[in-house]
């Protein structure tokens, strides 16, 4: 419990009188620290802190990597700006040794700040001077952790770049062709494949790949363990909730991701009707606070890895990844999502990365700027791919083999594209065929069954739906006919069924074997519906796991 006493030793409150100091003092909070526990985490809502007793240091998350910036010492306030300023924290706070912290909550900053002219005179000068520290700071933060060199055409290069920015880690890129003298001179000019260099310092071996840059960034890679209790396979929505909710409740999980975290939802450039999001958010950030939630649980994460092969084991499964590593665990959870559909149009795979490309990836902005964009599709991700490209292209052109958007498309953002003036609608339009020299210069289009007519274009999207990629699984898993794998009812009364018991709701036929997400068969198809299967599926890995515990 904090008393005036202590109170009156802070500088902040010694200056009011003894009444206010002990009202203050029966609404704090005596919030206690061991070392290394934290008190506030970067995003977390802000509260306004007195240390009383103690060491803590003002920890920045700076590209990908945490770095100490400050200490506060006995006597030291904090927490005031984010408050004033409406926003979360913007900064995580760790106990160095054992503290003692009074916490205030925002109306008790605002009162002692209307109410008292002498500690609002010393709040908000300490604020200034806080706000005038984060110049200096910045000054010595680097704008980027990696420089890209590469072709636009370049596929190694597109991937690195999609993977960083799926990974949420900032970069450079510099297109050879375009901008030769921003090359740097450790770089052999006449090379015409990509280049990378990490942190200033370190050139990725060539070629370069995802995989060799993640390992440069000091991502893991690899797995540290041979066994776990699940082993989560995509990093999608229902592969994140899935790791979330595993690690929290004391499983150990490891996920295996075969690009970045997010899938095909991490490419979206605004999700604006996910739950507790008022304003939207992109896809790459909702994935990036999935990622670090499960981190900071305990989840042990492997990215740029593709599991192969998944073989029945006694007590379990082994999972054997595209590096020759197995695992062995004791229950799976499927969620690798699905695959973009491919365009069926002559020449569509000639130009294949070199301006025709599937989904739409807010990496590919610096490359449409003032050109001409068509986007192939009708749903919401081809909706949010115009409005995102409507802010960089001379226009966009949206070609739906249907009547409209009605029917595939939610409403806000059907009205949200209506308000865009170089955004048009071409209902019953399909692609018949593209063309060019070295990359995407024409695509001819079908209007109503019409002649096919040519149409000069710089870039096409493609997003008209997705297919289940299932062949490499076991082959007496359950699947429909479209490859998506079948779960609960759905295989209860099919013969290769081998428990002795009913299967649990997103149990596959294999006993232990969980699927969860968009490649599951008969799923809903949104964020929110992985989101909410992914946990489903650990519920489950926890009654599966205590009725092998009962029978052996």
């Amino acid at each position: 419990m904090i008393t005036s006493d202590e109170l009156n030793k802070i500088p902040i409150f010694a200056c009011l009188e003894e009444p206010e100091r002990q009202r203050f003092a029966n609404k704090a909070a005596d919030v206690h620290l061991k070392s290394g526990e934290w008190l506030i985490r970067e995003g977390d809502i802000p509260y306004f802190y007195v240390l009383l007793e103690g060491d803590l240091a003002l920890i920045k998350d700076v590209l990908g990597q945490p770095r100490e910036f400050h200490r506060y010492q006995v006597g030291a306030f904090f927490g005031e700006v984010p408050i004033l300023m409406g926003a979360p924290a913007f900064v995580s706070v760790q106990a160095k040794s054992w503290c003692r912290i009074a916490r205030f909550d925002r109306q008790q900053l605002q009162e002692l700040i209307r109410d008292s002219a002498a500690c609002s005179a010393i709040i908000l000068q300490t604020m200034n001077a806080r706000l005038a520290s984060v110049q200096e700071w910045m000054k010595e933060i680097p704008s980027s952790r990696v420089f890209i060199v590469g072709s636009q055409y370049d596929t190694d290069c597109r991937d690195i770049r999609s993977f960083l920015s799926m990974n949420r880690i900032p970069y450079e890129w510099v297109d050879r062709e375009r901008e030769p003298d921003r090359v740097p001179i450790c770089l052999p000019k006449d090379s015409s494949g990509p280049a990378v260099i990490v942190d200033r310092a370190f050139c990725v071996g060539q070629p370069p790949t995802v995989r060799k840059v993640a390992e440069a960034l000091g991502i893991r890679t690899t797995p540290t363990r041979e066994n776990y209790d699940v082993v989560v396979i995509g990093g999608g929505p229902a592969g994140l909730a899935a790791a979330v909710y595993g690690a929290s409740e004391g499983l150990c999980v490891l996920l295996i991701e075969r690009n970045a975290a997010g899938g095909q939802a991490g490419t979206s450039s605004r999700i604006e009707n996910y739950l507790g999001f008022p304003n939207g958010i992109s896809g790459d950030e909702l994935s990036e606070r999935a990622l670090r939630q499960a981190g900071r649980f305990g989840a042990e994460m492997v990215l740029t890895r593709e599991v192969q092969n998944i073989e029945p084991m006694s007590g379990g499964y082994c999972v054997e990844m595209d590096s020759g590593d197995r695992v062995m665990t004791k229950t799976v959870i499927l969620a690798t999502g699905v695959d973009w559909r491919r365009l069926d149009a002559e020449g569509v795979d000639e130009m294949l990365g070199r301006g025709v490309l599937y989904g739409a990836a807010r990496t590919e902005s610096p490359t449409v700027i003032g050109k001409d964009v068509f986007i192939v599709g009708g749903g919401n991700s081809a909706g949010q791919a115009a409005m995102f490209f409507s802010n960089y292209a001379n226009s966009v052109k949206m070609l739906v083999r249907g009547a409209g958007l009605h029917l595939s498309m939610s409403q806000y953002l059907i009205d949200q594209l209506a308000s865009k003036k170089n955004i048009s609608i071409e209902p019953f339009t399909q692609v018949v065929s593209v063309g060019g020299e070295d990359h995407l210069e024409t695509l001819c289009t079908s209007t109503n069954g019409s002649a096919p007519q040519m149409r000069k274009a710089d870039a096409l999207f493609v997003l008209i739906g997705a297919d289940a990629n299932t062949g490499w699984l076991p082959k007496n898993l359950q699947r429909d006919e479209k490859g998506y794998i079948c779960t609960g009812r759905d295989v209860m009364d099919l013969p290769n069924w081998n428990g002795s018991r009913p299967p649990f709701m997103l149990e596959t036929n294999l006993s232990g074997f969980f699927c969860a997400g968009d490649v599951r068969h008969d799923s809903i198809k949104r964020v929110s519906s992985g989101v909410g299967e992914g946990s489903m599926a650990i519920a489950f890995v926890h009654q599966y796991l205590a009725l092998d515990q009962k029978a052996n």
